[in-house]
């Protein structure tokens, strides 16, 4: 009877475990941005109009004044930049690049020495041409400009020597595309102000601020931003108290809406 009930008897399976769900890792600087919308509406932009009314008054009661007649002129300095080389206001002269490229390192170094760093970049810049020449055949960046900006971005970044500040500085002043440089006075500032988050580097912090930037401010954003680091929001001993945007500065409150 016994050997009956165990033949009759069927085996206990234990339910199957269902698989664990794999959670979709947010991407951080996208959640910083929706975190600062949330909780801290309107910061960049209270940061640049405030930052725009202080640096910014002389220079567009001049551009109201002598207002540009040429509409295509017109047209350039509304956006910002002239297409190409340079940038508004700025006037170059033509360097012979294989010269430099090729000139004795001592000698380079007292050419650029009023720059500071020059035994530093010295070297760099020529390892920069011959690469460039290695990759185009000749020391032109104009092809740039027909790449999209993180296509250029890109492929300036894959030049040793050349990293992300420098290759957006050059893309935004010489051909209007809208990156955003981080140097260290915009790193400081953003990050006291809270629109950074204190332990981002600042490769990290080229995201951060890009992500919350339009595209038409960001030439806006990084001139008055690295303004205000060198005027007003000392490393050692802030101006705070007529900083512009003190009312919303985490490093004054660390409560600041």
């Amino acid at each position: 009877m016994i050997a009956a009930a165990v033949a009759t008897t069927k085996p206990v399976t234990k339910p199957k475990a269902k698989p664990k769900s794999k959670r979709v890792k947010r991407d951080p600087v996208r959640a910083w941005h929706a975190r600062l919308r949330r909780y801290r509406p309107e910061l960049m932009t209270d940061t640049l109009d405030a930052l725009c009314q202080t640096y910014e008054k002389a220079f567009d009661a001049l551009c109201r004044h002598y207002p540009v007649q040429d509409r295509e002129l017109s047209a350039r300095a509304f956006a910002g930049f002239r297409a190409g080389w340079g940038g508004v206001g700025i006037e170059e002269a033509e360097a012979d690049w294989a010269a430099v490229a090729d000139a004795p390192i001592d000698e380079l170094i007292d050419v650029i020495r009023p720059g500071g760093l020059a035994p530093t970049k010295a070297p760099r810049i020529q390892a920069v041409l011959r690469k460039i020449f290695e990759e185009r055949g000749d020391f032109s960046l104009e092809f740039l400009g027909e790449l999209t900006a993180p296509e250029a971005l890109a492929w300036l970044t894959q030049i040793p020597g050349i990293g992300r500040k420098t290759a957006s500085v050059v893309l935004l002043f010489s051909f209007g595309m809208p990156l955003m440089p981080v140097d260290r006075h915009i790193e400081r500032v953003t990050k006291r102000v809270g629109l950074v988050p204190p332990k981002a580097t600042p490769e990290q912090a080229h995201d951060y601020l890009q992500v919350q930037l339009d595209d038409e401010r960001v030439h806006e954003a990084h001139v008055n931003l690295i303004t205000h680091g060198r005027q007003t929001c000392h490393a050692l001993r802030p101006a705070c108290g007529s900083c512009a945007i003190n009312s919303r500065c985490r490093y004054i409150n660390p409560k600041a809406p």
